[in-house]
């Protein structure tokens, strides 16, 4: 039977076997794709992979649900509440 420490070295000897066994895999894996793409001459575009951000959907603005009776400015419930609102009863402001 082998002890702990025999067993602890040949567990890193094989680690670095896989480690070594996967880079070569991979390589070769790069090498073969990297052939068929000419062959066939596809592009990074075509496989999706330009690297362009995707444009993601513009936020439409909320429809204002408060309004200061002084000066008029809305508000639309969300965020930090402004100033002519912070404290009070938000009842008394509400746009009908």
């Amino acid at each position: 039977m082998s002890t702990y420490k025999e067993l602890t070295v040949q567990i890193e000897n094989l680690q670095k076997q896989a480690a070594h066994a996967r880079q070569s895999e991979i390589a070769n894996a790069i090498a073969d794709i990297k052939e068929k793409m000419r062959d066939y001459g596809i592009t990074l575009a075509d496989l999706g992979l330009t690297g362009a951000k995707k444009v993601g959907k513009t936020k439409e603005p909320v429809a204002a649900k408060y309004r200061d009776t002084v000066s008029g400015a809305t508000w639309s419930g969300r965020g930090k509440p402004p100033r002519w609102i912070a404290g009070q009863d938000r009842d008394a402001f509400i746009i009908k």
